[in-house]
């Protein structure tokens, strides 16, 4: 038999808990708004924002050529325009490549809002430095998993910064994946248009197929374009058709491979995509209106 005393003891314990839960939750609430940690709200009872229309995506640097008059080089970068903020996504191997590119496309260093960084390799990361001495008002959104002398080094540089784990909404209707693999970790963009969704990868080191997974069961939306670097270079051909007939049953309507994809993989989406290919190069720019 449970006495009055008894119960009293008990509502005190379940007070302490719930009051412990909200302290927690607020703990973590301020984390976020002070730009450390952004972790994206997956409540389901959550409407997604509007989907965005008319939205171009410039290759900046790859090592794909395509414009002449552009330089080549090993690496990816592409900027993102006709979203609520100007993005560059990866940042190429080398600042005055990816400056000199910018200058003939016409592009300002001072337009980009948000630089998304995909992983720590040097072929995505080795022209961030020469964009923020260009624009120091840039907030870049870096995985969590970063070395220390590589945070150090941006927090002293004066930029705003946002590390990510967990899926994040970057800015309305842009989205990272938040970091994937057991290895390299790595985060895509995700890009929630009126056509379906938009998926950009750096390298895909976490399996191109498992970064589509993710991207769909994030937005759930068809899929409108994947592009970027899929990590395929060196797979055979029934590897590559296996992969390619996922892309196909997972209603993928256009492809893009470029940087680390490898000219087999490319051959192979070209034959099987046809005019829904696009043949990514330096220069190249894709729009959606």
């Amino acid at each position: 038999m449970i006495t009055i005393k008894k119960l009293s003891c008990i509502s005190f314990l379940i007070l302490q808990i719930a009051g412990v839960s909200i302290l927690t939750q607020n703990i973590f609430f301020k984390a976020g708004e002070a730009g450390e940690v952004n972790v994206m709200n997956k409540d389901p009872g959550n409407k997604l924002p509007i989907a965005m229309k008319n939205i171009s995506i410039t290759i900046v640097y790859d090592n794909n050529p395509y414009k002449a008059g552009l330089l080549t080089s090993w690496g990816f970068s592409c900027l993102i325009r006709g979203t609520e903020k100007t993005i560059l996504f990866d940042t190429g191997g080398n600042g005055s490549v990816l400056i000199a590119n910018m200058r003939q496309l016409g592009i300002d260093p001072e337009e980009i809002d948000i630089t998304v960084l995909s992983h720590i390799h040097r072929d995505h990361t080795g022209g961030l430095e020469e964009c923020i001495k260009k624009n120091k008002k840039v907030r870049i959104y870096f995985p969590r998993s970063f070395p220390q002398e590589f945070q150090s080094r941006l927090q002293n540089s004066g930029v705003k910064t946002t590390q990510v784990y967990d899926a994040i909404n970057i800015c309305t209707g842009v989205y990272s994946t938040g970091l994937l693999g057991s290895g390299i970790k790595e985060q895509s963009l995700v890009i929630h248009t009126d056509k379906g969704i938009i998926v950009i990868t750096g390298c895909a080191h976490p399996g191109i197929v498992k970064i589509i997974n993710t991207a769909r069961d994030l937005i759930g939306a068809d899929i409108l374009l994947v592009m970027g670097g899929f990590h395929l270079a060196g797979m055979n051909k029934p590897e590559l058709e296996e992969i390619i007939l996922y892309f196909r049953r997972s209603g993928v309507k256009h492809v893009g491979p470029c940087h680390c994809s490898g000219d087999l993989s490319r051959q192979l989406f070209k034959a099987e995509y046809g005019n829904d290919f696009i043949n990514v190069g330096v220069g190249r720019i894709i729009r959606f209106e």
